[in-house]
């Protein structure tokens, strides 16, 4: 396990001693934005334009920020993304990831792109683990992963609608990356890969990659396979986020993909209003993209999200301090969190409502 450098003492100190200590084709990958950045611009400025109303002197002994997910009790409302190929990061890659999660008892989603073994992780694993869900070219081929995550015990399907064709990752691209020798998606190999026949003059994307797009039918299908929970990750319009229900979704987690798909889209921050408002309680809520500090937590709390995804961050972490790290960013980030909650006169994770959050009153004509 490595250590933890002096002066990391923040979610942005982790990722900006990520980015020196790998290397520019690395940092392009894990770090890279789709076309120019503003998809990944607007996480953060979304975040930034709200502000917590603090109130004082409330009795918040016996407090916590404990909630239940799926039927789980868990200690705080921070999960770890899926991303793929932890082992550009770190040597141990996956494993360690979910060893410094695991420490801080925190819900990890591993990414069917993962470059350990899935069923190996999960046999490891000393913490509770959803598993994340591409549809493959054929159903077998994705129904074999599905048989896979039941079998070593994960908990759910994390299911990413949102990129059925790759963003336009010019930052990957003049980085002339491309994975080293030795990391590739192990729990896909073998799998078939679709080969395409375009007539001159097709169309790449439509005549080529969009045929073999799963569609809401892949849903329903999906769900007639498993008795698993499955969320839909990558929902940000609130019709979509109600037929994920109608197609047996038991949740949606809000993301545009850390701005690496569709530039100049929303964020799941400025989208969770209103998926909120439509899906009301009847399913869970979850969101990433952006989080850098307690207080992000916190404002997405109370504008309606269950819980939280962190990735880019927690990737930095790994890359710094391996495992050691991994824990310590989810310490940073839960007593920060918690920090903001007491603040903000918040006991538990029930008080956190929009009245958490400053309401400027209208300015006078």
């Amino acid at each position: 396990m490595n250590a933890i450098p002096a002066g990391i003492v923040s979610l942005q100190d982790y990722i900006d001693a990520a980015e020196r200590r790998l290397s520019p084709e690395i940092w392009a990958y894990i770090a890279g934005s789709g076309a120019d950045g503003r998809s990944r611009a607007a996480n953060r400025a979304d975040f930034d334009r709200h502000r917590l109303r603090p109130r004082v002197l409330r009795d918040l002994k016996g407090g916590h920020s404990r909630l239940t997910l799926l039927g789980e009790e868990i200690a705080h409302p921070i999960l770890v993304a899926p991303m793929a190929y932890h082992r550009l990061a770190h040597p141990d890659g996956e494993h360690a990831t979910l060893l410094g999660a695991a420490a801080r008892k925190a819900i990890s989603v591993v990414s069917s792109q993962a470059s350990t073994d899935m069923t190996e992780l999960a046999a490891r694993a000393q913490g509770p683990l959803w598993f994340q869900l591409y549809f493959q070219y054929h159903r077998d081929d994705t129904l074999q992963l599905v048989r896979r995550a039941e079998d070593a015990g994960y908990k759910a399907l994390v299911v990413t609608v949102d990129a059925p064709v790759n963003g336009i990752r010019n930052q990957e691209q003049r980085a002339g990356f491309s994975l080293p020798q030795g990391i590739h998606a192990v729990n896909l190999a073998g799998f078939a890969t679709p080969r395409l026949h375009l007539s001159e003059g097709g169309s790449q994307v439509f005549d080529g990659l969009m045929q073999c797009a799963p569609t809401w039918a892949d849903i329903a299908w999906l769900r007639d396979q498993t008795e698993l929970p499955i969320l839909l990750k990558g929902i940000l319009d609130p019709e979509d986020a109600e037929l994920a229900l109608e197609h047996g979704a038991s949740g949606v987690i809000l993301s545009n993909h850390g701005g690496r798909v569709l530039d100049a889209g929303l964020s799941a921050l400025d989208a969770l209003p209103q998926v909120r408002a439509r899906l009301g309680a009847r399913a869970l809520v979850l969101m990433d993209g952006g989080i850098r500090r307690g207080t992000d937590v916190l404002i997405a709390r109370a504008l309606g999200a269950d819980a939280v995804l962190v990735g880019l961050p927690i990737l930095s972490a790994l890359a710094v301090g391996g495992a050691v790290g991994v824990a310590h960013a989810l310490d940073i980030l839960r007593t920060e969190f918690e920090v903001a909650m007491a603040l903000t006169g918040c006991k538990t994770l029930r008080d956190i409502t929009s009245d958490t959050l400053w309401h400027s009153p209208p300015r006078q004509s």
